[in-house]
C-alpha cells in the first residue's frame, strides 16, 4: 500500500466519527475517485503494453520480411506494417491521454484529502476544544538557519525554561560550534 493510500484510508477512518452529510458526500466522492484512478492506471498498463507490442510487431516486419532493406517503400505498404503502426500510434495517443487524466484524478483526490482534514481539524476541534497555541516549558522553538555566502545567519539565542526552573541559553551558533569541535577530536582519536 503507498502512503497516499494509507493516509487516505486513515483519513476515511477517522472521519467515520462525523456522522453528517458533508462527511457521507466526501466519503462517496473520494471512493469514486479512488475506483476511477484505478481504472485509468489500469488502462495506462495496458496501453504501455499495446504500444509495446505494436513496436516488437513493427520490428518483427522489419527484420523478417524479405525484400526490407531493398524496397523501403513496399515495406510501407503492406497491410502487417499499416497496422502494427495504428495500433502503435493509438496507444501513444491513448497513453498521454490516460497519464494526463490520472494526474487529474490525483490533483482531485489530493484536494478532497485536504477536505478530509479540514473535517478532522473541525472535528477533533469540535470534541476537545480549541487547540493550545502556548509553547509547552523545555520545549526549545524551531529556528531558522540561513546559509548565504557561506555565512551563517541564525537568530539571538532563545532562553527556555526547563523543568528544574534553571534558564539555559542555546543558540545554533553555539550547537554548531559544538559539534564541529566534537567531529574534530573524534577524528583526533
Amino acid at each position: 500500500m503507498r502512503a497516499r493510500q494509507r493516509e487516505t484510508a486513515f483519513l476515511r477512518q477517522v472521519i467515520l466519527y462525523d456522522d453528517t452529510p458533508e462527511r457521507r458526500e466526501l466519503e462517496k466522492r473520494i471512493t469514486q475517485l479512488e475506483r476511477e484512478a484505478f481504472c485509468v492506471r489500469r488502462a495506462i498498463w495496458l496501453m504501455a503494453v499495446s504500444s509495446a507490442l505494436a513496436t516488437a510487431g513493427v520490428c518483427y516486419c522489419a527484420i523478417f520480411l524479405v525484400d526490407f532493406p531493398r524496397n523501403m517503400t513496399l515495406f510501407g505498404t503492406r497491410f502487417m506494417v499499416k497496422a502494427f503502426f495504428a495500433l502503435g500510434l493509438g496507444s501513444l495517443i491513448s497513453l498521454l491521454a490516460f497519464v494526463i487524466l490520472a494526474m487529474i484524478y490525483r490533483k482531485e483526490l489530493d484536494q478532497r484529502r485536504e477536505e478530509c482534514r479540514r473535517l478532522v481539524a473541525r472535528l477533533l476541534e469540535s470534541r476537545l476544544g480549541k487547540p493550545c497555541t502556548t509553547p509547552l516549558p523545555g520545549v526549545v522553538k524551531e529556528q531558522e538557519i540561513i546559509v548565504t555566502r557561506r555565512e551563517m545567519l541564525v537568530p539571538a539565542p532563545e532562553s527556555v525554561r526547563l523543568p528544574k526552573g534553571q534558564r539555559h541559553h542555546f543558540s545554533w551558533r553555539d550547537f554548531l560550534r559544538w559539534r564541529t569541535r566534537r567531529q574534530g577530536e573524534s577524528k583526533a582519536n
